[in-house]
């Protein structure tokens, strides 16, 4: 593996639609709302790109840096692990996208809340140093949060909450409280990805003392969760529609629970852990679906 492709692995790009589906849903419901802005759209998808690379690169090392990571994990190879990315680069690299997150996230903001008052501007701003903080956290630090059984709470809040709530607000300039619905479905679904990659590493993230959620709760309360976290974005996402029905179009977004289905029964009964890694990007893909086919059914 040269370097080029040691990178690409360590940034994990099959990650990547999943962080966007958040954008792309709240942008969506704006644009059904005709306040849609290319700017913003292309603003917020660009930060959330980064914070998503910089949530990976950080995990990498932060695993490393604590012993998690080991040759024979059952995940994708980790590159500082492996050797293929020195430490010293890899931290270099975190402080880079770290940046780079921070000033397109500036950016965004100041496009997104133009007209606004200084109040909103510095909300958001300390919105999005959280969002970096979080990133980071995860596995850095003395006390990361993915490593007392928080990793799910915070990717639930910015993968669904901020990021489907937030990005509607920058292109409407006013909020709605039923946009908590399909924020907390896309917020669900996110965590249920994460889920399946705790269940994959259960016996090696409690070898380590990696107290995630599913080493907290066990393997068989975990694929329970899992059911709860896919019915529930289903749920959710089936109350708004019924609160704004205007369109059977609307129930677009039921075409993924078939996949959902597939998901939850493979999570229940898979026999090895290896397995689990294409539900996990089945999973990923089927959020973005989600995002899409919700979205397209409010604009038809």
């Amino acid at each position: 593996m040269n370097k080029f492709s040691a990178w690409l692995q360590a940034i994990r790009p099959r990650t990547l639609p999943l962080a966007l589906s958040s954008t792309i849903l709240g942008s969506f419901i704006a644009a059904s709302e005709k306040a849609f802005h290319w700017q913003v759209f292309v603003l917020a998808s660009l930060t959330t790109v980064f914070l998503q690379i910089l949530s990976n690169l950080a995990n990498d090392y932060g695993d490393f840096i604590k012993g998690t990571d080991k040759a024979d994990r059952t995940g994708p190879a980790r590159m500082v692990q492996s050797g293929m990315i020195k430490p010293g680069q890899m931290v270099t690299a975190i402080t880079i996208v770290s940046l780079l997150s921070l000033a397109f996230g500036t950016w965004l903001i100041f496009t997104g809340t133009r007209g606004n008052g200084p109040g909103i501007k510095i909300f958001y701003f300390l919105l999005g140093l959280g969002a970096i903080t979080a990133a980071v956290k995860y596995t850095i630090g003395k006390k990361p949060y993915g490593y007392i059984g928080l990793g799910d709470l915070f990717v639930f809040i910015f993968f669904g909450l901020t990021g489907v709530i937030g990005t509607y607000y920058l292109h409407t300039q006013h909020l709605r409280y039923d946009i908590l619905l399909p924020a907390t479905s896309v917020g669900l679904l996110s965590a249920g990805v994460l889920n399946i990659n705790n269940i994959r590493d259960y016996q090696s993230d409690m070898q380590a003392s990696k107290r995630t959620l599913v080493v907290m709760i066990g393997s068989r309360w975990a694929k329970i969760y899992h059911l709860t976290l896919l019915a529930g974005a289903v749920i959710t996402g089936s109350l708004y529609t019924l609160i704004n029905f205007k369109s059977g179009y609307q129930w677009l977004f039921l075409l993924t629970t078939p996949l959902l289905l597939t998901n939850m029964i493979t999570v229940f009964n898979f026999s090895k852990p290896i397995e689990l890694n294409v539900e996990l990007k089945k999973l990923a893909f089927s959020t973005l679906l989600f995002s899409f086919s919700f979205g397209i059914g409010l604009l038809f």
